[in-house]
Order: structure tokens, then sequence, then C-alpha cells
């Protein structure tokens, strides 16, 4: 993980854009760690008016309407439990998460924007774009590879590239926290922090 958590303790005079949601599925579970599930204060209390969600914590801040007043909640737990998706998608993004931003072939870690993936059987030796044949590069290795097989250019892989499930990749989205992380979601966000001793 890139350094400790840190959680943010909100003022009343701290902006309203910068007061979003946790969102909880009806588990009490999050939604989804990367990205976190969060909606904008107007979605949290247009869900609350609609009485779709629990209202587990809120913020220290007030907002009005002509008829009514209500304190922003800073988490709420769907009232109705949302299945996830067993397979997940077969993006770049979720790539790069499976392979922790890491290149394959020389496992440095990299920024997303120098990341590029690749075919390890290559497209015009018959190689398919699925999870068993896509691996994150970074640009270097990429090119040094070219439509190579990895035999012919003396490259190894750590590790066979598998299709993950989708809670392997929430379980490394968990690497990742956001920059913003209001304190009163510590109960229910399992970051791959050490507890403190009781």
């Amino acid at each position: 993980m890139h350094g400790p958590v840190e959680f943010t303790k909100v003022t009343p005079d701290h902006p309203l854009e910068q007061c979003p949601a946790l969102i909880l599925n009806a588990d009490y579970r999050p939604l989804s760690y990367y990205p976190l599930s969060l909606w904008s204060w107007q979605e949290a209390v247009k869900a609350v008016f609609r009485d779709s969600v629990t209202v587990i914590s809120e913020y220290d801040r007030i907002v009005h309407s002509p008829t009514h007043e209500i304190r922003l909640p800073s988490v709420l737990a769907l009232k109705e439990y949302v299945a996830t998706s067993r397979r997940p998608a077969f993006t770049r993004f979720n790539v790069f998460l499976r392979d922790n931003w890491h290149c394959q072939y020389c496992t440095n870690l990299f920024k997303t924007h120098e990341l590029t993936f690749d075919h390890v059987i290559p497209r015009s030796r018959g190689g398919r774009t699925t999870w068993e044949n896509i691996v994150t590069a970074c640009r270097c290795c990429n090119t040094q590879k070219g439509s190579k097989l990895l035999q012919e250019c003396g490259m190894r892989l750590p590790r066979e590239p598998r299709e993950p499930s989708t809670y392997q990749l929430q379980e490394y989205g968990r690497k990742f926290p956001p920059h913003f992380l209001h304190e009163s979601w510590g109960d229910f966000l399992y970051w791959d922090s050490e507890l403190d001793e009781l």
C-alpha cells in the first residue's frame, strides 16, 4: 500500500462538494473498493428521501430546503442487497489492477499513463485478447518484446496471467485507498493496515 491510511475530519465549514457519502451494500460492506463506492452529497440526500437507504453516520453539516433540514449523511447502507457480478469486466484498467500496476516483464511499478498491455502470444502468432494472454507491460519492455514469443526474446513472466474474480479485484483495490477518507468510514473499510493493539 502507498503509505498509511489517514482519515479526514470534516468541519462545519467544509465545502459540500467535499462531503461524499460512503455507500455500503445491505451486508454493510462497500459496494466497491476501487474505485471506492461514493455518492455526492446530492445523490445521498435524494436516496434518504426516497427511503432506499439506511443512514449509518452523518457529517457535522446541515443542509436546508424551504421545508426540510437534514444532516448530511456520511455513510449509507442500501436497504436492498445488490449482487455483484461474478466475472469482472475485461478492461485495460482491470488488467492493471490485477497486475498491481507492475510491468509483468521487468516487475517494476509504474503509473497508469506509463503502462500498456501486451499480448503474451502476439496477435500475429494467433494470440487472442483474453485475460490469459494479456499482461501489463511498461513501454520499454513492450517494445523489446515486440511480436516475439517469450522464449525467443529471453523474457519471463513472474506468474501465469489468469482471469481474476470480482472478489480478487476488490481485494487488490483495497491496497489503493483514495486521498479523502472521512473518519466515520473507518469501521466499514478494511484496508491492508495493521490494527492498533488493544
